[in-house]
């Protein structure tokens, strides 16, 4: 039976191996930050009118909590975009119960096409270079 050999003790860990370092992200350079803000964007803007506004928020989300610590660009765009599905499902919910009384017909539609429009100025805004910041679109994730 042979054994694995061991580093030997560090000061302060006496007997121990010390930890591995921590893990840092890699940053990254102005032009992936500023495509990965746009897809950011574009993903949501081709998913709501697809999905009638239900999975919008995925590739959102999906970029925010990957790539949010690996640049301010893309961590800005992606929490932006995510407000805008986050007040974008709260509208639909609102549409939706809006329904009984055939308003939420005509608003339903309306809130998908100004969320499309916003993700497609944001996409636009950050494949640009920009930093842009939604209308009317509180900033409920930073």
């Amino acid at each position: 039976m042979s054994e694995h050999p061991q580093l030997p003790p560090q000061q302060g860990f006496p007997g121990r191996t010390p930890p591995p370092p921590a893990y840092t992200p890699a940053p990254m350079s102005p032009t992936e930050e500023r495509n990965l803000g746009m897809i950011a964007h574009l993903v949501p803007a081709v998913l709501l009118p697809l999905s009638a506004g239900t999975l919008g928020f995925v590739g959102s989300l999906v970029i925010y909590l990957v790539y949010k610590d690996r640049g301010p660009f893309v961590r800005a765009h992606a929490a932006n975009s995510l407000n805008v599905q986050i007040i974008t499902a709260i509208l639909l919910l609102a549409s939706s119960v809006l329904m009984l009384l055939l308003v939420g017909f005509i608003l339903y539609p309306l809130v998908i096409v100004v969320a499309t429009v916003i993700h497609v100025l944001g996409a636009v805004k950050a494949n640009n270079g920009e930093w842009w910041t939604p209308p009317m679109t509180p900033q409920l994730v930073k």
